[in-house]
């Protein structure tokens, strides 16, 4: 078992690198200014993950058969997610991602919505190449469903009355659905049985679940350097995460005042009453919550791959789950 993200990847360690090759050349534009953020973004990095779950889970279920189209959906599914990070950070009003200013904090407002519906367009050119109408079944579901996702989390800021319910919701529209995507597209081009397919399916639904709610915790616990983001963001944007549902639901009623008015003000926040909440999550069982709720769906990531192939890449998707819930950014 191993918790080191390069070491889980090595099985497609061969295609990770190819993949940095598709996404150079099919992000290429006329425009210069698309050339210029696609390059900054590039060099940003990120771990790409979803990506890497179509290429493990599609190895895994073809015990490494040759495959078709694999690197190019793995690269729409890149692009796809991308496009989301950039109109994310409009809206947020974010100014640092991975450790480095974003890019409507370099480039601007205009700019990276427009160069965010160019990597969308992009993707959707590159999913009908296979011209298979499963493939942009998936896809086309799963970007309606992210961007339901989007308007669900709009509608929860600054309402201190969003329960728990509402939030996973948007969890599993926003975050989890492209990692469903990914690890369906995977399994599909591997030509799973029904039953692997579904599998594939709840794999990707419960470990994109563990990953927000691990962020959940981070937020809170991991400096700006780990995160690649400033601490305790989300709470300044409004955002109702588990941790801060869980004091609503379960803490003190001083605790309760104190959070419904820091999520009612959130870009308002003093400084002082950002440090009270922190400090009353950190002294409450929100945190130990959130652990246990991220648990309870890698558990659940587990369990579906009882019905894949006993391999390399089955067993790196296995690991993935406690990568997930042992990261630090």
């Amino acid at each position: 078992m191993s918790t080191n993200l390069q070491t889980i990847l090595s099985p497609i360690s061969a295609d990770m690198q190819s993949l940095n090759e598709v996404i150079r050349s099919r992000l290429g534009s006329e425009v210069a200014l698309i050339n210029q953020i696609s390059a900054y973004i590039i060099e940003a990095g990120g771990k790409r993950i979803r990506p890497a779950l179509l290429l493990l889970t599609s190895q895994a279920i073809s015990n490494g058969t040759p495959l078709k189209h694999h690197l190019d959906m793995a690269a729409v599914v890149e692009f796809i997610h991308t496009a989301t990070l950039l109109h994310d950070d409009v809206v947020d009003e974010s100014h640092l991602r991975r450790g480095r200013a974003t890019a409507n904090a370099a480039f601007g407002n205009a700019a990276s919505v427009l160069v965010g519906d160019f990597l969308y367009s992009r993707a959707f050119q590159m999913m009908v190449a296979p011209n298979d109408i499963r493939i942009m079944e998936i896809l086309a579901d799963a970007t309606n469903t992210i961007a339901e996702g989007e308007v669900l989390q709009l509608m929860n800021m600054h309402d201190p009355d969003v329960n728990e319910a509402r939030y996973m919701q948007v969890i599993h529209f926003k975050t989890g659905k492209l990692f469903e995507a990914s690890s369906a597209l995977g399994a599909l081009l591997a030509k799973a049985t029904p039953e692997q397919y579904a599998a594939a399916q709840a794999y990707g639904k419960h470990i994109g679940a563990t990953f927000q709610l691990v962020d959940d915790i981070l937020d809170y616990t991991a400096s700006a350097e780990q995160m690649g983001k400033n601490a305790g963001d989300d709470l300044r944007e409004g955002k109702p995460t588990l941790p801060l549902i869980y004091l609503l639901d379960h803490g003190t009623s001083e605790q309760k005042s104190l959070i419904r008015s820091a999520i009612e003000q959130a870009e308002e926040l003093p400084e002082d009453l950002f440090q009270q909440v922190y400090q009353a999550i950190m002294n409450s069982d929100a945190i130990q919550y959130t652990e246990a709720a991220a648990l309870r769906e890698a558990q659940l990531a587990r369990d579906s791959l009882k019905c894949f192939p006993q391999n390399a890449a089955t067993q790196s998707l296995m690991d993935l789950c406690d990568y997930s819930l042992k990261r630090s950014s």
